[in-house]
């Protein structure tokens, strides 16, 4: 839930944190999501209070509690209840969160039993998450109908490299999950190295830089390829952030939801600049969830600009989002300029 609020994950205390400047978790929204696009029947273990019970009450669908919480939870607490469901022999566990929760049940459960991981952290650079919380349905009626499984790796991002713009993961281990892999989520990739794509990255940010107006409020998401334009203009960025840029001058440096919306108050007149995540695709959703629904009722599909370098964008077959608000969703698929070289343009469609 630290995504709006611009903490870029909230393993540990910084959940905390997370709550002082407003958060609000999103894990029950998006259980929902997931539960009321189910077709196939089956039998619901869940964990006590506020990790799963007080979700599922209200769907119509038959649960048993089991495993015991306190008041406030943690880590151990996801460790013990997955265990305990292992020990209960449940055929699939399902969670919901990001990478520091895939850790977690990998530390529990190792490869006993599949998962199905409902995306809804900050960080999801693993590829065992489906795409939303629609997809992981589709998973689970898959595997109630036979469908094999196969191994996924579980990515270990360290949150204070990464709160300080440096993105240092390593592989921390594989999960089991469905075998359909057109409703999971790919690992994180990152650019091919050297100078020329380096070069187009430079082409793009002077394209960009070349057509800026005057009036207008930039917002740059996070990445290498969004950095170039910063590093034109001589402005200091914060790469795995939200920066904002006006009359070609930083009027906002790691911004988060709130923040955004006050520039937004002052400076009308804005448009978003951002590139997808390699190997994934998604523009939204993933890593800069600073952009919220509000976000976007503000500014318009045609406000967006996505930018890439042509050898990220040759190895997706379409761009995503999951903004966690399906409306929002359905605004922005479709088929949406990419800009991949000094005015070298091509269309990509966005799917959700």
């Amino acid at each position: 839930m630290g995504g709006s609020v611009g903490l870029k994950g909230t393993d540990g205390q910084i959940y905390k944190d997370a709550l002082r400047l407003g958060a609000k978790p999103i894990t029950q929204k998006r259980v929902k999501q997931f539960l009321s696009n189910i077709k196939e029947n089956f039998s619901l273990l869940v964990a006590p209070g506020k990790m799963g019970a007080d979700i599922v009450k209200d769907s119509g669908l038959k649960f048993e509690v089991i495993g015991e919480i306190g008041e406030e939870t943690s880590a151990v607490d996801t460790k013990r209840i997955a265990k305990t469901m292992l020990e209960a022999n449940v055929e699939l566990l399902i969670f919901c969160g990001g990478d520091g929760t895939a850790r977690d049940i990998y530390d529990a459960i190792e490869l006993k039993i599949p998962i199905i991981a409902i995306p809804s952290g900050v960080k999801m650079f693993s590829s065992v998450f489906a795409i939303n919380p629609r997809s992981a349905a589709e998973m689970l009626d898959a595997f109630i109908n036979g469908t094999e499984t196969l191994e996924k790796e579980v990515l270990d991002i360290n949150e204070d490299s990464f709160r300080n713009g440096i993105l240092d993961s390593k592989l921390y281990g594989f999960l089991k999950v469905p075998k359909v892999e057109t409703l999971l989520q790919s690992g994180k990739q990152t650019s091919k190295t050297g100078k020329s794509v380096e070069e187009n990255k430079t082409e793009i940010a002077k394209f960009i830089i070349e057509n800026m107006k005057k009036d207008r409020l930039y917002l740059l998401g996070p990445g290498t390829t969004v950095k170039a334009i910063s590093d034109e203009l001589k402005v200091t960025n914060s790469l795995l952030g939200i920066d904002a840029i006006y009359d070609y001058k930083l009027v906002g440096k790691d911004i988060n939801e709130n923040g955004i919306l006050d520039l937004l108050n002052k400076y009308p007149k804005a448009e978003i600049i951002v590139s997808p995540i390699g190997g994934q695709g998604f523009i939204f959703g993933r890593g800069n969830k600073q952009f919220t629904p509000k976000i976007f009722k503000k500014i318009e599909k045609n406000n967006i600009t996505i930018v890439s370098t042509e050898d990220k964008i040759k190895g997706l077959n379409c761009l995503r989002v999951d903004t966690g608000d399906i409306d929002i969703d359905n605004m922005l698929k479709g088929y949406i300029k990419v800009i991949v070289g000094y005015n070298e343009k091509l269309m990509m469609e966005v799917e959700c």
